[in-house]
C-alpha cells in the first residue's frame, strides 16, 4: 500500500488500509471467508500459538483475526486518526467493550441521559450485572456532569448527536472534564461517521461506530468499531475473543465497500437532510423540528466548531394534533420506508410514539421526491 500519511479523507477512504492481493493479485481487497489458517510446518503453527493474541501474531482464526477485517481495521484507524482499531459483530458489541475497557465492578460511569434505547438497556441491565455503577446525566448541563463524578468514576460515555432528540454534546467542554478527573472520553459517534467528525480532535479517548449505519450504507450488513490506542485495542481484541463478538469476512467486506463512498454519500444525506428540516419547519401541520444544521438551532456556535461539513441526515419532528397522527403520517408514505436503524441510502422513518416524534434517517434519493412524499403524507392528516 503507498503511504497514505498525506491523503486527504476522500483518497482515504478509497485507498487506506487496501493493496494488492500478493497471492492473486485481485486489485480489490478479497473475502477471505475461512475460519482458520493453515501453516507450512509444524513449528510456524506452534509460534503462532506461542504469539496468540499479539499484534504481530499471524492469522490463526478470524475469531482473533482476518485479512479482511485487517483491512477495515486499517482504514478505519486512518479515517479517525487513532493508532489502532478493532472491527466488531456489531455496534453494540463495540459500545460494551469500550466500557470494558475502562470500568470494572466497583467503578462507576457516567452516561448521557439521551441515549439510543439498545444502549440505555446496556447501562441499565448489564452494567449493574457487571458490578458497574452508571449514573445517567443531561450531558448539556456540564455543571450537572461535574457534580455527577465520584472517587470510583472512570469514564464519560457521550453521544454527539443524540438518538433520537437530536441534541448536541460539547465535546471540548465533557474533555475538559474528564482530563480534570482522570477520566476517559468515550464518544458515540455513529450519527455523523468519521467524515463529519473525527473525535480525536476535540480530545476522545475510545470512539464507538455502528458500522451497520453510515460507514455500511446500504444497510446489508451488521458490525461494530471501535477506535482507540494501540494499548486499550488490544486488551479490547483479547475480551472480544472471549465474548466471542468477532465480525465476519463478508461483513467486513461490505463495510469496506461501503466506507469507499462515505464522502458523497455524506455529503447527500446532509443536504437532503437540511432541505426536508426546511420544508418540515415551514408547514404549518409541524409542531417542531429537530436538525442540528437548521440555522434556528440555539447550538449554532457550537455546531459550527464540532461540524463544519455539516451535519449528517439525522433529523425529527412533532405533528400538531392528535398523538393518532403520527401513525396516519407514517401510514400515509409512499416511498419512505416504515424501519428502524438509520444510515442507509434509503429513507427511512420510525413513530417513536413514546417519545411523541418521528425519526427520519434521510436517504440519498433525490430530494423533489423526499419532499414531495412527506407533502403528500402531511395533507392525509388533520390538526
Amino acid at each position: 500500500m503507498a503511504n497514505s500519511s498525506n491523503w486527504n479523507f476522500d483518497t482515504s477512504a478509497i485507498r487506506a488500509g487496501e493493496h494488492r492481493d500478493p497471492a492473486t493479485g485481485a486489485h480489490n481487497t478479497p473475502i477471505y471467508q475461512t475460519a482458520t489458517f493453515s501453516f507450512e510446518t509444524s513449528e510456524d503453527l506452534a509460534n503462532a500459538f506461542i504469539n496468540y493474541g499479539k499484534p504481530d501474531c499471524p492469522d490463526l482464526y478470524t475469531r482473533e483475526s482476518n485479512p479482511t477485517i485487517s483491512v477495515l481495521q486499517d482504514k478505519m484507524a486512518v479515517l479517525q486518526k487513532t493508532e489502532s482499531c478493532l472491527a466488531m459483530a456489531s455496534g453494540m458489541a463495540a459500545v460494551a467493550a469500550s466500557i470494558r475497557l475502562c470500568a470494572k465492578a466497583g467503578d462507576h460511569v457516567i452516561v448521557t441521559d439521551k441515549i439510543f434505547v439498545v444502549s440505555k438497556s446496556f447501562f441499565t441491565d448489564e452494567c449493574p450485572a457487571m458490578g458497574i455503577e452508571v449514573t445517567f446525566v443531561d450531558m448539556l448541563d456540564l455543571e450537572s456532569v461535574r457534580n455527577a463524578v465520584k472517587p470510583n468514576t472512570k469514564a464519560l460515555f457521550v453521544e454527539t448527536i443524540t438518538n433520537p432528540q437530536m441534541c448536541v454534546v460539547d465535546l471540548t467542554e465533557l474533555k475538559r472534564i474528564a482530563a480534570d478527573n482522570d477520566l476517559s472520553l468515550i464518544v458515540d459517534n455513529t450519527y455523523l461517521s468519521p467524515y463529519l467528525l473525527q473525535p480525536v480532535d476535540f480530545g476522545a479517548d475510545l470512539i464507538v461506530d455502528s458500522a451497520t449505519k453510515y460507514l455500511s450504507g446500504h444497510g446489508d450488513a451488521v458490525g461494530g468499531i471501535l477506535c482507540g490506542s494501540q494499548e486499550k485495542i488490544q486488551k479490547a481484541r483479547a475480551s472480544m475473543s472471549s465474548f466471542g463478538q468477532c465480525i465476519s469476512p463478508f461483513n467486513a467486506w461490505l463495510i469496506l465497500r461501503g466506507i469507499r463512498t462515505l464522502p458523497l454519500r455524506m455529503e447527500k444525506h446532509t443536504k437532503n437532510a437540511m432541505a426536508l428540516a426546511n420544508m418540515l419547519k415551514n408547514h404549518e401541520k409541524i409542531d417542531w423540528v429537530r436538525y442540528a444544521g437548521t440555522p434556528e438551532n440555539h447550538q449554532q456556535d457550537l455546531i459550527a466548531k464540532q461540524f463544519p461539513k455539516g451535519c449528517g441526515g439525522m433529523l425529527s419532528f412533532g405533528i400538531k394534533g392528535h398523538a393518532d397522527n403520527l401513525h396516519r403520517f407514517m401510514n400515509a408514505l409512499q416511498m419512505v420506508d416504515q424501519a428502524t436503524s438509520l444510515g442507509d441510502v434509503y429513507t427511512l422513518a420510525a413513530a417513536r410514539i413514546n417519545y411523541d416524534l418521528i425519526r427520519v434517517s434521510v436517504g440519498c434519493e433525490d430530494e423533489k421526491d423526499i419532499l414531495a412524499d412527506f407533502t403528500q403524507a402531511l395533507e392525509k392528516i388533520e390538526i
